[in-house]
């Protein structure tokens, strides 16, 4: 087993992740994806789980969270938690038949060796789903409103070549987005521009809590002069006849054992 001091366990989240689960769950056709990827996995650790969306029910799983806070949200009944982070799992080799991570690779300070980590501890699968940063980079949420997202990401997200680079033999599948996803993530508002208003959504976004206040504010003020004068309307009015949407989101999997 691996250990780490407690004290060198990022916090970001314990510093804006309070209010997390207000706007955050599972959108069940997104955990339906995820759990069909996992494959006939009985075991499963979920890495940098947060409050526990996506974790199967009818499997033993084992989340692992850095976030105290986070932590503190999962509610009750989840799959047990460890304090830990991606880079430096507390198990053993192969402890688990399938490992799993679900929107958290930007947050990890070294995400090849967290990848690499998923990797040894299980045996068979490995379930990732992240973003393509050259897909998402023109969601017009970022490009006409809040660019400096588009700034922060670039610094902490990978191309998804480099990821199979590192998950070897890994397949990649696109996720198209529903129009109403129940899990309030940057890029499930690409019909529901208005949604992004309400300092409950917004709070559950990392990308529009790293920015600025300034420029966090000068882009709700674009957001809603926009939609009262028609003019979001006018540019993007066909994605309202759209039930899903490729925003750049895709799913990572490697198939083991």
């Amino acid at each position: 087993m691996r250990h780490v001091d407690p004290r060198q366990i990022p916090t970001v989240y314990d510093q804006i992740g309070d209010r997390y689960s207000l706007a955050r769950g599972e959108d069940p056709r997104i955990a339906e994806r995820i759990h069909v990827a996992l494959g006939a996995a009985a075991t499963v650790v979920n890495v940098g789980a947060g409050t526990g969306s996506y974790e199967p029910r009818d499997r033993r799983v084992v989340a692992v969270e850095p976030s105290r806070v986070m932590l503190a949200q999962r509610p009750p009944g989840a799959a047990p938690a460890v304090r830990a982070i991606a880079e430096a799992l507390p198990f053993r080799t192969d402890s688990f038949q399938a490992a799993m991570a679900v929107l958290t690779l930007h947050h990890w300070a070294d995400v090849p060796k967290g990848l690499t980590e998923m990797q040894r501890v299980a045996s068979r699968n490995v379930v990732v789903f992240t973003w393509d940063p050259e897909v998402f980079g023109s969601y017009w949420v970022t490009t006409d409103y809040f660019p400096t997202v588009g700034r922060v990401d670039a610094g902490r997200s990978y191309t998804i070549p480099a990821l199979v680079e590192v998950l070897s033999g890994a397949e990649v599948f696109p996720v198209p987005i529903p129009w109403d996803c129940r899990d309030g993530f940057y890029g499930a508002f690409w019909r529901r521009p208005g949604a992004i208003l309400d300092p409950t959504v917004w709070q559950g976004v990392s990308a529009l809590q790293l920015i600025s206040d300034e420029e966090r504010e000068t882009g709700m003020r674009r957001i809603a002069a926009d939609l009262q004068s028609g003019e979001w309307e006018r540019r993007y009015g066909h994605l309202l006849n759209l039930d899903e949407l490729d925003v750049g989101y895709r799913m990572i999997v490697t198939r083991g054992g």
